[in-house]
């Protein structure tokens, strides 16, 4: 019996973070070799390496995984990835639900970087790919940008509220219409500052200037794909870009038993959002591939917003396929033509069958 690989478990917080060093071995069996706790700091981080170097015994792979807590683990992820060590960073339901199915019952950081260890002993994860600085930026604008939308949103419901009460604070409206009117210029400032930032980049702006050929993909849309998916960097297939935005669909049959079937949205909900406008433009506008599968999908099931659903999905896959092979997009696009150029001998991303249809 002999060891195959390290793994390192760490449970981020905001001053802190948990973490615990375990190994498998040719028998699968996952041993606890030592845990600790460390300040969430560069001089935390430091003290951490140390007590990993001295709880190697042998040269064998170091595997380190954590949760994404919101903006908390960064620092650190970025720190192991500066070493070049592997990484990886799970969705927290993932980790959980994974725990859950091994019988844990009680929740605590030590316990929670336990059962990391354990995952990434257990199993093959995908590395981390940190964006790229331009693309972070770009994620930083975006969201910002939805933020203030929604404030301004947030602010106009109340003054419409208020306007149709029987009492009616003049004062409290005069002051809602003055923060009403900071944010429409904030979120002007943001669409200039997001603007600049793709034209600022060749290769960028070019990817721009192909997927906006689509009617109803405009500059912001294609900025929120961009940075949410990280410039698509962090997928292999279709299939996977789907489940991240949470456009896989969930059956619910056994047996005789058969139940509602929906898509998940179990993903990065900032993606279906950006894409609930440019799916109405483009059914709209009558671009062949989006009006018919929107027809397919009301007539079948006399739904609007499953067809809707449909097109918004197929938007975003068009756009990873046209960002992966640096094509425009033609309205008589022929997907065969995109995976298999002819005479090209190049070898593209297979689409699923069926996936655009």
């Amino acid at each position: 019996m002999s060891n195959l690989k390290y793994s390192v478990g760490i449970d981020v917080s905001k001053n802190d973070f948990h973490c615990c060093l375990s190994v498998i071995d040719t028998e699968q069996l996952v041993k606890v070799k030592s845990s600790h706790r460390f300040s969430n700091t560069v001089a935390g981080f430091k003290l951490f390496m140390d007590w990993v170097e001295r709880g190697l015994k042998e040269r064998l792979p170091v595997f380190y995984v954590m949760e994404a807590t919101g903006v908390y683990h960064e620092q650190l992820a970025w720190y192991l990835h500066g070493r070049e060590l592997q990484i990886s960073i799970l969705l927290p339901n993932k980790a959980r639900k994974y725990l859950q199915a091994n019988g844990a019952k009680s929740k605590n950081d030590r316990i929670d970087a336990k059962g990391l260890a354990q995952i990434a002993a257990e199993k093959r994860l995908e590395l981390w790919v940190p964006p790229s600085k331009l693309l972070y930026e770009l994620r930083c604008h975006t969201r910002q940008h939805q933020n203030l939308n929604e404030m301004c949103t947030s602010i106009n419901n109340q003054m419409e509220a208020i306007r149709h009460s029987h009492f009616q604070a003049r004062d409290i409206v005069k002051q809602l219409e003055k923060t009403v009117k900071l944010l429409e210029r904030q979120i002007g400032e943001m669409e200039k500052s997001i603007e600049g930032l793709i034209n600022s980049d060749v290769v960028l702006n070019s990817h721009y200037k192909h997927i906006s050929v689509i009617k109803g993909i405009g500059l912001l849309s294609f900025a929120v794909i961009a940075a949410e998916t990280n410039g698509f960097a962090l997928f292999k297939d279709a299939a996977s870009l789907v489940s991240y935005a949470g456009y896989d669909v969930v059956e619910n049959q056994s047996g005789k038993h058969v139940g509602r079937t929906k898509i998940s949205k179990k993903g990065n909900s900032r993606i279906r959002r950006i894409l609930h406008m440019p799916a109405l433009c483009a059914v709209r506008e009558d671009q062949p591939q989006f009006q018919n599968l929107y027809e397919r999908v009301y007539h079948r099931t006399g739904i609007k917003m499953k067809g809707y659903v449909a097109v918004q999905k197929k938007l975003l896959v068009m756009a990873y396929y046209l960002w992966k092979n640096n094509r425009s997009y033609d309205p008589r696009f022929n997907i065969k033509k995109i995976i298999a150029p002819e005479n090209s001998g190049a070898t593209h991303d297979k689409t699923p069958e069926g996936i655009f249809h």
